[in-house]
C-alpha cells in the first residue's frame, strides 16, 4: 500500500526564529523589574550639618519672592502622592538639593531636601516620609544649640509615618541673631512652617533649656501665644505619666520658656492652628533612655488625634 510522506517537521530555522519572537514579545509585553531602592539614612545629613553650624556662620532671609516660593514648595510637598519632579525644582530655587530613597531605620519611603548653604542661604533641611498622608510638622529651630532635639525631631518623625521634619540651617546666633529662626518671621523656616500649619497639620516644636533655668521642672509644654489646645493638654499628661515634672503654661508660669514670642506660635495664633512648644531639659536630652521615652509618648499622643 501506498502511503503518504510524513509531514515535514519544523526545521531548526523555524524553532530559532519563533523562540527569538517570543522571546522579543515577552521582552515587551512584560513588565521592568523595579528599580532598586537607594538607602537614604537623613541621620547622617542631619548630624553633617549640626556639626557644621557656627555663631559665625553665614545666614540671610530670604526675599519675598523666595518666601512666596517657600510657600509653593511647602503646598507641592504635600500635594504630591509620591516624589514630583515639581516639587524637587521649586526647592532647587532655593537652594536645596533633592534626594529620595528608604529610611534604614523604618523601611519606609522618604525625601529630604537639604539646603547647600551657598550665599548665605543656609535654610536647613526638610524631610517628609511618604508612607502616609501627612499630619504633623515636626520642628527643630535650634539644632546644635538646643543640644540633641535635633535627634530627637528625627527620632520623633521616624514614629510617625507621614510626618515632615524641618531643621533650621544656621546657628541661632548667626547673622547677630537673625539666624533664631523661632523669633524670625521672616525666616525660610518660618515659610515653610506656616505653608505646613495652613495646610492643616499639627505643629510640634522642640526645644531645651539648662536644668539651672528651671530646677523645679524637667519639661514645660505650652502652646506659646496660641490658645491652648487638646494636643497640648495630652502632650503634658503623657509625660507626667512617665514621671517627669511637667510645667504646663496654662496652669502656672514656667519661668521664661513658655514661648509667648514664639513666631510660629503666634502664626498658628492668627490661623487657629495647632501648635506646641516643648522645652525639655538638659537631663532628658543628655540621657539615650529618658529621650526615648519622651519620643515613644510623643508618637502616641500624636496618633490619639
Amino acid at each position: 500500500m501506498h502511503r503518504p510522506p510524513p509531514a515535514a517537521g519544523p526545521t531548526r530555522r523555524t524553532v530559532l526564529a519563533t523562540a527569538t519572537a517570543v522571546g522579543l514579545l515577552g521582552s515587551a509585553c512584560s513588565p521592568a523589574p523595579p528599580a532598586p531602592r537607594t538607602e537614604l539614612d537623613a541621620a547622617v545629613l542631619i548630624d553633617d550639618l549640626t556639626r557644621s553650624l557656627s555663631p559665625s556662620g553665614p545666614y540671610r532671609d530670604p526675599d519675598a519672592t523666595e518666601r512666596q516660593a517657600a510657600h509653593r514648595a511647602a503646598r507641592s510637598l504635600l500635594a504630591a502622592a509620591d516624589t514630583t519632579d515639581a516639587t524637587d525644582r521649586l526647592f532647587a530655587d532655593l537652594g536645596f538639593e533633592a534626594r529620595h530613597g528608604i529610611d534604614p531605620t523604618t523601611g519606609r519611603e522618604c525625601s529630604i531636601y537639604l539646603a547647600s548653604g551657598s550665599d548665605s542661604r543656609t535654610w536647613g533641611a526638610v524631610l517628609a516620609d511618604r508612607s502616609a498622608a501627612p499630619r504633623t510638622v515636626i520642628e527643630v529651630p535650634h539644632p546644635g544649640f538646643d543640644i540633641n532635639t535635633e535627634k530627637l525631631g528625627l527620632a520623633l518623625h521616624r514614629r510617625v509615618p507621614g510626618s515632615v521634619l524641618l531643621v533650621a540651617g544656621a546657628h541661632r546666633q548667626a547673622a547677630d541673631g537673625a539666624a533664631d529662626v523661632a523669633h524670625n518671621n521672616r525666616s525660610l523656616f518660618h515659610s515653610l512652617a506656616v505653608a505646613l500649619a495652613e495646610s492643616g497639620l499639627d505643629e510640634i516644636q522642640l526645644h531645651g533649656f539648662a536644668n539651672r533655668n528651671l530646677p523645679t521642672s524637667d519639661v514645660v509644654v505650652s502652646t506659646g501665644s496660641a490658645p491652648t489646645n487638646q494636643l497640648a493638654r495630652r502632650i503634658a499628661d503623657g509625660l507626667s505619666d512617665l514621671g517627669l515634672r511637667t510645667c504646663r503654661a496654662w496652669v502656672r508660669r514656667c519661668g521664661q520658656l513658655e514661648g509667648r514670642t514664639n513666631q510660629q506660635g503666634r502664626a498658628a495664633a492668627a490661623a487657629g492652628s495647632v501648635f506646641v512648644h516643648l522645652e525639655l531639659s538638659w537631663s532628658i536630652r543628655r540621657d539615650a533612655t529618658s529621650g526615648d521615652q519622651v519620643v515613644a509618648t510623643l508618637a502616641e499622643r500624636l496618633a490619639e488625634g
